[in-house]
C-alpha cells in the first residue's frame, strides 16, 4: 500500500488521504465526530429523499438513454426530446451560441480555449474582486493602524503632560490644604484670643455702666451686667499667668465693690427707710398686740418683693465670691437690726402687760408669755423667708435676745414662788405644753425660743428642788404631830364604829349612798389599797376598803411625802428625783419611827408596831410606781 501511494500523483494521494481523514470522522470502533440518533435519522431522511430526485433536463440524451439501462430506481419526469438537432440547439441556446456553430474540431477546440480562457477569466475575477477588496481593508488598516499610533503618541505625551499637571496639581493642593489648615489654626487662635480678651474688653463697658448716673439696681441689664463682671473676675482669677493680671483683676474688683456698694445702699436704705416710716407713726407710743402685725409684719412684707431678687442674686453668688458673703452678711445685720429696733420695745410692752395682767397666776403667766414668743418666732421666721432663701444663725441670735426680755421678766418671779404646787405645775408647762408640744413639731423655727425655755425650766426645776429640801425638813423631818395624829387605835375603832353606823343607815334606806361603800379599783391615781391593821381590826370582803385605809386617814408625814414625790416625779431628771425620793422616805420613815414610839409609850407597843407596818406597807405600795427604793446610797471617798 506504501508503494502504490507512492507511484499515485500528488493529487490522486491528497485524495485518497483527505478520504481517510473523512473516514475517521465516522468510524464505527472510534469515531472523531460520532453522530447521535436524531443526526443519523436527519441524513437517512436527505438520503431517502436524494434517491427521488428527477433527471436534469440539460442532460443529453445519450445519458438519459445510458441511465434507463441502469437499475436505479429513479423516476423519470422529464420529457425525452424528438431529435438530437433539437437537443444541441438547446444547448448552444444555453451556451449563447446560437449564432455560432461548432461544426469541426477545430472550432470546437477554438470555442474550448476561448471558454477555457473565459472560465480562468472568470475564476480569476473573483480572486482579483477579493484581492482588491482585502488590499482595500488592508489600506484601511494600516490608515487605523497610522491613526492608532498617532493616537498613541498624543496618548503618551497627553499622558506625560498629565503627570506633569497632577505632580504640580498634588503640590498645590497639598499647599493649599497647609495654608487652609494655617488659616483655620490662625483663626482659632484669633478667636482663642477674641475670647479671652472678651473678658479684658468688658471692664470699659462695665465700667462706663456702673459709673452712669441713671444706673439702678432695679433695671435690667444690671444683673446681667453683675453676671458679666462675676465671669470677668473668675476667669482672670484663674489666670494669673496673663500678662497685665494684677491690673486688670484690681480693675475689676474696683467694678465689684461699686456694684455690691449699690446693692448695699439700696437694701439698706430700703429697711431703714421703712423701719423710720412705721416709727414715725407715733414715736412716743409702743404699738400694742392688736396692730404690731399690721405695723410689722404686713408692711415688711409688702416690701419685700423689692429687695427679695437682689438678695437672691447675692446669695447665690456668696459661696463662690467672699465680697458678696460680706455683703450677705452686712444685709443679714442690718435687716436684723430693724427688726430688733421694730420688735425690742412691742416685746418687752407686751410682756409687760402680761406680768400686770397675770400678776398672781405664774401658770397663767408662763402660758400666755410663751405663746405669744412662740407666735413672735414664728412670724419672724416666715418674714424671714420672704427676704431670704438660705438660714442665717444671725435670727436665731436675735430671737434669743428677745426671748431673754421674757426670761429676765419671768426669772424674777420664778425664785419667789415657794409652793411645790405651783413650781410642779410650771414644770410641767414648759417641759409638756412648751416644749413637747410646740418645740418639737417645729425645732427649726422654735429653736432660739426653745433655748430660753430650756433656761427657765432650769430654773423652776432648780427652785423646786430647793423648794423640796425646805419642805422636806421643815413639813416632815420637822414635823409636830397633835395628839390626834397619835390617837391610835382609837381613831380607828371610832372610824369603824362611824362606818358600821353608816353601814346600818344604808341598809335602813338602800337608796342613798353611804361613805362606807367607796370602792377603789386596783388602776386608780390614788392607787390605795386595804392594810394590814384594819384587817385585823375588822377584816372584810377584799373589794370594800376601810374607812380607815383612806388617805385621810393616814400620818400627815407619809401623806406628805407621797404627794411631794407626785409632783417632782415628772418635773425633775430621775437621778435627781432618786436622791430627793430617799431623802423624803427617810425623813418620812423617821417621823414614823418617832410616832410610832409615841404610840408605843401611850398604848402598847403592839399598837406602835402595828401603827408603824401599816404605814410602811403604805409606802411601799405608793412608791412603786415611782421605781424608787428605801435603801440610801451612799458614796464616800476613803483618805
Amino acid at each position: 500500500m506504501a508503494e502504490a501511494a507512492l507511484l499515485l500523483p500528488p493529487e490522486a494521494a491528497a485524495e485518497r488521504d483527505a478520504r481517510e481523514k473523512l473516514s475517521l470522522w465516522d468510524g464505527r470502533p472510534d469515531s472523531m465526530a460520532p453522530l447521535t440518533d436524531r443526526q443519523t435519522d436527519s441524513v437517512l431522511e436527505l438520503k431517502a429523499a436524494v434517491e427521488n430526485l428527477p433527471v436534469p433536463a440539460e442532460l443529453p440524451i445519450e445519458d438519459v438513454c445510458s441511465l434507463a439501462s441502469q437499475s436505479l430506481p429513479i423516476e423519470l419526469t422529464a420529457v425525452v426530446p424528438d431529435s438530437t438537432e433539437d437537443i444541441l440547439l438547446k444547448g448552444f441556446t444555453s451556451l449563447g451560441m446560437e449564432e455560432e456553430r461548432i461544426e469541426t474540431a477545430q472550432q470546437f477546440f477554438s470555442w474550448f480555449a476561448k471558454l477555457q480562457t473565459q472560465m480562468d477569466q472568470d475564476e480569476g475575477t473573483k480572486y482579483r474582486q477579493m484581492r482588491d477588496y482585502l488590499s482595500g481593508f488592508q489600506e484601511q488598516c494600516d490608515a487605523i493602524l497610522n491613526d492608532v499610533n498617532s493616537a498613541l503618541q498624543h496618548q503618551e505625551s497627553l499622558q506625560k503632560q498629565y503627570l506633569f499637571v497632577s505632580n504640580k496639581t498634588g503640590t498645590l493642593h497639598e499647599a493649599c490644604e497647609q495654608l487652609l489648615k494655617e488659616q483655620s489654626e490662625l483663626a482659632d487662635l484669633a478667636e482663642h484670643i477674641q475670647q479671652k480678651l472678651s473678658y479684658f474688653n468688658e471692664l470699659e463697658t462695665i465700667n462706663t455702666k456702673l459709673n452712669s448716673p441713671t444706673l439702678s439696681v432695679n433695671s435690667e441689664g444690671f444683673i446681667p451686667m453683675l453676671a458679666k463682671l462675676d465671669d470677668c473676675i473668675t476667669y482672670i482669677s484663674s489666670h494669673p499667668n496673663f500678662k497685665d493680671y494684677p491690673v486688670y483683676l484690681l480693675k475689676f474688683k474696683q467694678c465689684l465693690s461699686k456694684a455690691l456698694h449699690l446693692m448695699k445702699t439700696y437694701t439698706v436704705n430700703t429697711l431703714q427707710t421703712l423701719t423710720n416710716q412705721l416709727l414715725k407713726r407715733d414715736p412716743s407710743s409702743v404699738p400694742n398686740a392688736d396692730n404690731a402685725f399690721t405695723l410689722f409684719y404686713v408692711k415688711f412684707r409688702a416690701a419685700a418683693p423689692k429687695v427679695r431678687t437682689l438678695i437672691e442674686q447675692i446669695e447665690q453668688r456668696s459661696e463662690k465670691i467672699p465680697e458678696y458673703q460680706h455683703l450677705l452678711n452686712d444685709i443679714h445685720q442690718c435687716y436684723l437690726d430693724q427688726r430688733e429696733l421694730l420688735l425690742g420695745p412691742s416685746i418687752a410692752y407686751t410682756v409687760t402687760e402680761l406680768t400686770s395682767q397675770n400678776n398672781r397666776d405664774h401658770c397663767a403667766l408662763v402660758r400666755s408669755g410663751c405663746a405669744f414668743m412662740v407666735h413672735v418666732c414664728q412670724d419672724e421666721h416666715q418674714l424671714y423667708n420672704e427676704f431670704f432663701t438660705k438660714p442665717t444663725s444671725k435670727l436665731d441670735e436675735l430671737l434669743e435676745k428677745l426671748c431673754v426680755s421674757l426670761y429676765d421678766v419671768f426669772r424674777p418671779l420664778i425664785i419667789h414662788v415657794i409652793h411645790l404646787e405651783t413650781l410642779s405645775e410650771l414644770c410641767g408647762i414648759l417641759k409638756n405644753e412648751v416644749l413637747e408640744d410646740h418645740v418639737q413639731h417645729n425645732a427649726e423655727q422654735l429653736g432660739a425660743f426653745a433655748a430660753g425655755v430650756k433656761q427657765m425650766l432650769e430654773d423652776v426645776q432648780e427652785r423646786l428642788v430647793y423648794r423640796t429640801h425646805i419642805y422636806i425638813q421643815t413639813d416632815i423631818t420637822g414635823y409636830k404631830p397633835a395628839p390626834g395624829d397619835l390617837a391610835y387605835p382609837d381613831k380607828l375603832v371610832m372610824m369603824e364604829q362611824i362606818a358600821q353606823s353608816l353601814k346600818d343607815e344604808q341598809k335602813k334606806a338602800p337608796s342613798e349612798a353611804s361613805f362606807s361603800d367607796v370602792r377603789l379599783e386596783e388602776g386608780e391615781a390614788s392607787g390605795l389599797r386595804k392594810s394590814g391593821s384594819t384587817d385585823s381590826l375588822n377584816p372584810r370582803p377584799q373589794t370594800t376598803i376601810s374607812p380607815a385605809d383612806l388617805h385621810g386617814m393616814w400620818y400627815p408625814t407619809v401623806r406628805r411625802t407621797l404627794v411631794c414625790l407626785s409632783k417632782l416625779y415628772r418635773c425633775i431628771d430621775r437621778a435627781v428625783f432618786q436622791g430627793l425620793s430617799q431623802e423624803a422616805l427617810s425623813a418620812c420613815i423617821q417621823s414614823l419611827l418617832g410616832a410610832s414610839e409615841s404610840i408605843s409609850k401611850n398604848k402598847t407597843q403592839i399598837d406602835g408596831q402595828l401603827f408603824l407596818i401599816k404605814h410602811l406597807l403604805i409606802l411601799r405600795e405608793q412608791i412603786a410606781p415611782f421605781h424608787t427604793e428605801f435603801t440610801i446610797k451612799e458614796v464616800s471617798l476613803d483618805l
